[in-house]
């Protein structure tokens, strides 16, 4: 898939666990297992907003464009 998803690279820089963020953004850790490993087949723009608020980031900082 030529979308890749840095979500768990932004956690590390930022020390979140996987449970904290999935209580942080008002989802379940399986969910957030899902956006993690790039399974997902969409993303709510609400849950890419609640992401990068609680992260700190930009969208551009999540996801990544790669032929």
């Amino acid at each position: 898939m030529p979308i890749i998803v840095n979500l768990d690279v932004m956690m590390a820089k930022r020390k979140m666990r996987s449970k904290d963020l999935a209580v942080k953004i008002g989802v379940t850790e399986a969910n957030l297992s899902i956006l993690k490993t790039g399974k997902a087949k969409a993303v709510r723009f609400s849950t890419l907003e609640a992401l990068c608020e609680a992260l700190d980031c930009q969208p551009g900082d999540l996801l990544e464009y790669q032929e």
